[in-house]
């Protein structure tokens, strides 16, 4: 899609896997090709976020280092939308293997009137006084899209020492995407599942011998 960054993270250290996540393979494809298939499909700019660029080199996108070390995802997220080329981009984690390209066109499309789109996928709508704990709202900020108008307020909140992935949202314009919007495109949730151990690697491996519904 014309004008629409996307940025894939790939800087975490995989401590629960035990080796690098983003290589392993989900039917026979790689992660970071899984997410890369569908993210280069909607994006004409790609942006993987990552502090071993050499590995990722054979993959065709633009690679960036963290621009904040030590600031987790929080840092990521600002470094990816510091290099995008376009006002919005896609922000992925490199370890989802079954992204859906639909609903992440459908929120890129909210996003030409909001700063922030994020799946709320909890039985409470979000209250932005409370950015304690995204898991409280069921929010999916690493599955989202961001605009840069995020930039200023994240910076903020990390050189506050503030590195919750939702601490900046109180500050910008946020539309957040209910389960019965992802259910049109998603009905079984897949879109969300991260492969962070080896116990969610076999699952994965399993669900993609599985067609979804």
């Amino acid at each position: 899609m014309a004008g629409l960054s996307g940025v894939i993270l790939a800087g975490g250290k995989s401590r629960r896997m035990g080796k690098d996540k983003a290589f392993l393979e989900v039917g026979g494809r790689m992660l970071i090709q899984r997410v890369l298939d569908v993210v280069t499909a909607l994006c004409d700019d790609v942006v993987i976020v990552t502090n071993t660029p050499e590995r990722y080199a054979p993959f065709g996108a633009r690679l960036v280092r963290d621009i904040f070390p030590g600031a987790g995802a929080l840092g990521g997220l600002y470094t990816g939308l510091h290099a995008a080329r376009h006002a919005r981009s896609v922000v992925v984690a490199c370890d989802m293997p079954f992204l859906n390209r639909g609903l992440l066109q459908y929120m890129a499309d909210l996003a030409r009137e909001f700063d922030a789109v994020i799946p709320a996928l909890g039985s409470v709508r979000p209250d932005l006084s409370d950015t304690s704990n995204a898991r409280k709202w069921g929010l999916h900020p690493l599955h989202a899209v961001y605009g840069k108008a995020c930039l200023m307020p994240i910076e903020r909140a990390i050189q506050q020492g503030d590195l919750r992935v939702i601490a900046f949202l109180p500050e910008v314009r946020v539309r957040f995407v209910g389960p019965e919007e992802v259910e049109r495109f998603d009905p079984e949730g897949r879109s969300f599942f991260n492969a962070n151990t080896p116990e969610e690697l076999a699952q994965a491996r399993a669900m993609a011998d599985v067609p979804a519904v």
